[in-house]
């Protein structure tokens, strides 16, 4: 068996784990909206966003309230290294769609983070069909000179849940646009959403090892949530679907986890709504307390990400 990139006793890549390889030191992330649409949203692929979007939050109010993405950092920084303790940071552009501009808006704001202090790296945010090669060619420049992470959307590895979901995109655009980020040398994560109501619990397990296939750097993995105010809500409403209970989401993480390959880093296991938002699942645990019942399960079950990958092939 090769080594594993983490302890045993971890049971899987945490993303702190990996920070702290790759800076020496402890480093934390800064959320940032730079005030993004998406072309769900414009008019492009269609007006309401996808079916999950809370479409309040797309309103003229959120952009007119905004910071500058500069000051948004630096407050940011001084609230982390507070509570977390935190000496560097990394500037998270986070909100909807962070490539969806022209090259020079997108430079400059990208390189307006660089010069805060303690800021070691970028974590970019998008969508794989709104990164073109002309983008691709900026993020190659940039990562030559700071720590650089692209973050694409991909929800999910089967183009019947994309469409249910009025996603806009085919799994094959996530494919080829991650290749190509891939071979630009560029740190990639993917973020996907199980609990559609389209996927089966092994259609889920086996998405794992496609997700494998595409030899992700990093992967952030969020339950379904049904938030106000979003298209789903309503269709939750007139016909509702399964969701999955906090004991079922801890033993699929943990099944998904042993199937998935070991090098890749978890950035997040659980999602989160915004305060006032949820309508459903509604969990009584609070997040931490999923993480920690997650790796408790590896534990009983003696196995760690990645320890049936063999049993795939």
């Amino acid at each position: 068996m090769s080594v594993l990139p983490f302890p045993i006793e971890d049971r899987y890549y945490r993303f702190s784990r990996y920070l702290r390889q790759q800076f020496g030191e402890r480093v934390y992330r800064i959320s940032l909206d730079a005030g993004f649409s998406c072309p769900t949203r414009d008019g492009h692929l269609g007006a309401g966003g996808c079916l999950y979007c809370n479409n309040s939050s797309f309103s003229r109010d959120r952009l007119k309230n905004l910071p500058p993405v500069k000051t948004q950092l630096i407050q940011g920084i001084e609230i982390a290294r507070e509570k977390h303790k935190a000496d560097k940071f990394l500037a998270y552009f986070q909100a909807y769609t962070n490539t969806y501009g022209s090259i020079n808006e997108l430079e400059n704001l990208y390189r307006s983070v660089l010069n805060v202090p303690d800021v070691v790296g970028i974590l970019i945010g998008t969508r794989p069909d709104c990164v073109d090669n002309n983008i691709l060619a900026l993020l190659n420049d940039l990562r030559q000179e700071t720590y650089l992470s692209v973050e694409y959307g991909i929800e999910s590895v089967y183009d019947k849940t994309l469409d249910w979901a009025r996603r806009g995109h085919s799994f094959e655009t996530s494919i080829q646009t991650i290749e190509k980020t891939k071979n630009m040398g560029i740190h990639v994560g993917g973020h996907i959403i199980f609990g559609f109501p389209t996927e089966s619990w092994i259609e889920i397990l086996d998405s794992a090892a496609v997700l494998n296939e595409m030899e992700l750097d990093a992967l952030k993995i969020h339950h379904l949530h049904i938030v106000k105010n979003s298209a789903l809500s309503n269709l939750y409403k007139t016909a509702p679907f399964p969701l999955f209970s906090e004991t079922e989401w801890i033993i699929l993480m943990s099944d998904f986890l042993e199937r998935l390959n070991p090098n890749i880093v978890i950035q997040r296991l659980a999602g989160d709504a915004r305060p006032g938002t949820l309508i459903a699942p509604q969990w009584t645990m609070k997040k931490t307390q999923i993480l920690q019942e997650i790796q408790s399960e590896l534990e009983r079950r003696q196995t760690h990400q990645g320890c049936r990958l063999a049993d795939d092939k």
